[in-house]
C-alpha cells in the first residue's frame, strides 16, 4: 500500500510537500531536524532519517486520538525488529527513541517517553 498517496488531511494536520518526507508536521523541516541533531550531538544517518519517518507516519495515521508511550514504542519495536528493535534505537537515540526522535521529528513526543534512567528530566 502506498501510504504517501493516500489523504492524511485531518483536523490539526497539513501535511507538506517535502520530498521523503509526505507525512511531515506544516511546520517542520530536515533543516530543523539538524539544529535539533547537532545542539544534541547527533550525526543523523539515513537510519535516524528513517526512524524519523516512521514516527511521522505513525502520528499521521493515528492523528486525532491520544498518543500512547506504549503503542509508540511497540509499533518502532516492530518496524525495526531486523535491525534489533527498540535495543537498537536506543543505540541511535541515546536519551531514548522516543524523548529524542520525536522532536526531531517535528512532533510531540508521548507523556512518559523521557528516560528517567539515563538523566533525562521530566
Amino acid at each position: 500500500m502506498d501510504y504517501a498517496s493516500q489523504d492524511f488531511q485531518r483536523p490539526g494536520y497539513e501535511i507538506q510537500p517535502i520530498p521523503n518526507f509526505p507525512h511531515a508536521p506544516s511546520d517542520w523541516t530536515p533543516e530543523s531536524a539538524e539544529q535539533i541533531a547537532q545542539s544534541e550531538d547527533l550525526v543523523l544517518t539515513d537510519i535516524h532519517w528513517e526512524v524519523i519517518r516512521a514516527l511521522q507516519e505513525f502520528y499521521a495515521r493515528h492523528e486525532g486520538t491520544t498518543m500512547h508511550t506504549r503503542a509508540l514504542h511497540d509499533a518502532l519495536d516492530e518496524r525495526f525488529h531486523v535491525q534489533g528493535g527498540i535495543k537498537y534505537l536506543y543505540e541511535l537515540f541515546p536519551k531514548g527513541p522516543l524523548a529524542q526522535a520525536c522532536p526531531l521529528a517535528g512532533l510531540q513526543a508521548p507523556p512518559g517517553a523521557q528516560d528517567k534512567g539515563i538523566g533525562s528530566a521530566v
